[in-house]
């Protein structure tokens, strides 16, 4: 069932009864929907951010910081609360248990760049050039997005307008000070082959919560389905157990 949030600026579809004590976070352009079968069963709320699902765009570039404030003040009536979290929904929690640690009282989480253990790969000279030359307003912007529209991944080239600055800014953020400020139990499930937010960078990031373990799911890629998605909702029905001791 489709509920409405704080004050109605966000939206969430809700099972069980109210108030929630699962909160689950979905991925880049994804929706709650993708935590239907890991929550059965649980008094939980399934969010949609904010220009993703059915909840509409900010109104300005917002980073993870600004998504973690927005489900703040949604949850705040009912926190502290468990969350389950994947890839973006990830880089909000951190934030959100570093900036408001009275709301969560533990995470789950699949899938999430944190760290990123290599450098990222340098534009090729061409887009650099063009970037340079628009930079200093010798080429029109229009040149540019073009270049960016061909080279960019396909996530930045399915987004547009304001969402599309929201992805630019997002995947040039650090969470090295939110990992550390973290003390809640953290439960990271991680897939094998996962290439968007890769293994062993995902355990680089467990090393950085004081305390947190690390489940690998062999053959898993980087979307919940399959035994990944068996593997989340067994450590969040563990970790659910757990702080309710």
């Amino acid at each position: 069932m489709l509920t409405a949030l704080g004050d109605g600026s966000l939206l969430a579809d809700k099972t069980g009864k109210t108030p929630p004590a699962v909160v689950a976070l979905h991925g880049w352009m994804r929706t709650g929907a993708d935590f239907a079968d890991i929550v059965a069963g649980q008094d939980a709320v399934a969010v949609h951010f904010a220009g993703m699902g059915v909840t509409p765009e900010p109104h300005e570039a917002w980073g993870s910081e600004q998504y973690a404030d927005n489900l703040a003040d949604a949850i705040r009536p009912f926190g502290p609360v468990v969350i389950v979290a994947h890839s973006f929904g990830g880089r909000v929690v951190v934030h959100l248990a570093a900036k408001y640690p009275e709301l969560v009282s533990g995470i789950v989480l699949t899938g999430v760049p944190l760290v990123r253990l290599t450098a990222a790969p340098k534009p090729k000279l061409g887009f650099r050039i063009i970037r340079s030359l628009a930079k200093a307003k010798i080429i029109p912007a229009s040149a540019l997005e073009k270049q960016r529209d061909k080279h960019g991944s396909a996530d930045y080239r399915a987004a547009s307008g304001v969402m599309r600055e929201i992805f630019v800014r997002v995947v040039n953020e650090k969470y090295d000070d939110q990992l550390a400020r973290i003390a809640v139990p953290v439960r990271m499930v991680w897939g094998e082959l996962d290439t968007s937010a890769p293994a062993d960078a995902g355990l680089a990031a467990s090393g950085m919560i004081a305390n947190s373990t690390y489940r690998v799911v062999p053959g898993a890629g980087h979307l919940m389905d399959g035994d990944l998605r068996v593997a989340v909702r067994e450590e969040l029905q563990k970790l659910i157990a757990e702080v309710a001791k």
